[in-house]
């Protein structure tokens, strides 16, 4: 099953989501955002869950959605958060190649502008500069794949994607 699926991990706003389906389509895989399921299962925004229920409460939603997901031939977005938790990494790992999605930080400050409104797990008195510092280690040290993003076109990307696949 590992060689059917894929895995994005990145950064908020490096574009897992957007590939995600576009290389689905490409491929003819299914696509799965991990986002979307934390939400299904929450019943609300990931914002709001997070405003009302905390970033703790929230990383282990995420954490046991992430490890709940099964599939064949996917493509699967997760939230950039993922890769704090071991355990859902190492579950995607098993079921699939994982490509980090390598977006330089002033890249992903000028895409994703506010985002105190997007759900973006990160601690009270951070900055996204602080936050790319602490999660761009763990992307690396999950991904079977880097994919340096800075300044490529999304077809360019996506060739890429396919290509180290």
């Amino acid at each position: 099953m590992a060689e059917t699926n894929i895995v994005l991990i990145g950064m908020p706003a490096s574009g897992k989501s957007t590939l995600g389906v576009q290389l689905a389509k490409w491929l003819s895989k299914g696509f799965i955002d991990t986002d979307l399921l934390v939400q299904a299962r929450a019943g609300e925004s990931m914002q709001a869950f997070q405003d009302r229920d905390g970033l703790t409460e929230y990383q282990k939603l995420e954490c046991a959605t992430v490890q709940s997901v099964v599939c064949e031939n996917c493509v699967i977005a997760t939230g950039g958060s993922a890769v704090y938790c071991d355990g859902a990494m190492a579950h995607l790992k098993s079921i699939a190649s994982v490509v980090f999605l390598d977006v330089p930080l002033d890249e992903i400050l000028r895409r994703i502008g506010d985002f105190s409104e997007r759900g973006v797990v990160i601690r009270p008195g951070m900055t996204l500069a602080d936050l790319y510092e602490e999660r761009r280690p763990l992307y690396l040290r999950h991904a079977d794949h880097v994919i340096a993003c800075s300044g490529k076109a999304q077809d360019e990307l996506l060739r890429e994607i396919r290509g180290v696949l």
